[in-house]
């Protein structure tokens, strides 16, 4: 027996949302979860509470949702005109565009009501996250820097997860740890600017990609050094053990991979450099993980 009309008009709407916030494409979620975990595993000094840590994994779940869904609402009329993006939900016009906002709206909702269950401290800084996130796909539009908008929306889970374990301000570690992931992420998502150069070009949009010319893979390497210096001076304050510093040298060695394959600026490449990123992040945890582990 086939399921009722209704039944799979409902299941086709659904599998349309999960197109239209990316959860087919998780990338995105490893990339915003690797300076939250970092961040709940240092100033924990090992396994948070499974509370904490559950609750921010749906957070970021929801949050980077969100930012797809807004995001693909800003870029409808630009994603037809990119062979990457042209088959997302809106571009293929598979659903209204007021649907998006709906969509955006819920998952907000359902952040906030994680965030309700956190340290006023962090519950206030839910509202900043939430700003950033909401008006970096029209930050294109507005300055050469979106990635730097980007950046700070990010790192902004840092100072949230310290400030949910500890109820007050980061210290001197925790914001060594928040420029660590600003530079972090303005490197790897001016890799994927550099995928769409040319359509951003034609369509009249700015990233640092543009803005860097000729200079991009000398700044992305620049900021992906400054990013592991950073995390290297986190594990000076915090007298992290030698382990952890084997995390940053896997780290650093899946960089100068990247260095090298995006040398002839190929679009193919520097989207294969950007992905690869989740491995950095990864390495980066590793390290921390077993830094804070009593094996």
């Amino acid at each position: 027996m086939s399921p009722p009309r209704s039944f799979s008009a409902l299941q086709t709407r659904l599998e349309i949302y999960a197109r239209l916030v990316r959860l087919d494409r998780p990338v995105g979620i490893w990339l915003l979860l690797w300076p939250t975990l970092w961040s709940l595993w240092l100033v924990s000094g090992g396994l948070p509470a499974t509370r904490l840590l559950l609750i921010f994994i749906a957070g970021v779940i929801l949050m980077r949702s969100a930012g797809c869904a807004i995001n693909d609402y800003a870029d409808r009329d630009l994603d037809r005109q990119v062979d990457r993006t042209r088959n997302r939900p809106l571009a293929q016009r598979e659903i209204p565009p007021r649907e998006a906002l709906w969509v955006t709206a819920a998952l907000l909702v359902g952040a906030l009501g994680l965030a309700l269950m956190l340290p006023p401290l962090t519950l206030a800084l839910a509202v900043p996250a939430a700003l950033l996130a909401a008006t970096y796909p029209f930050a294109k539009r507005w300055h050469h820097l979106p990635q730097l908008h980007l950046g700070l929306s990010f790192a902004w889970a840092v100072p949230m997860a310290i400030s949910a374990y500890t109820g007050g301000w980061p210290e001197a570690w925790g914001w060594l740890a928040f420029i660590a992931t600003v530079l972090w992420v303005v490197a790897y998502d001016t890799l994927y600017a550099m995928a769409d150069r040319e359509e951003d070009l034609a369509a009249g949009n700015r990233s640092t990609a543009i803005l860097f010319g000729s200079a991009d893979i000398f700044m992305v390497g620049l900021l992906q050094g400054l990013s592991l210096l950073a995390l290297l001076l986190v594990g000076i304050r915090l007298s992290l053990p030698f382990v952890y510093y084997g995390g940053l040298a896997a780290a650093l060695a899946l960089i100068a991979n990247q260095m090298w394959r995006i040398r002839g600026r190929n679009p193919e490449a520097c989207f294969w450099a950007f992905n690869n990123n989740v491995w950095v992040g990864a390495a980066v945890w590793a390290g921390i993980v077993l830094a804070t582990t009593d094996l």
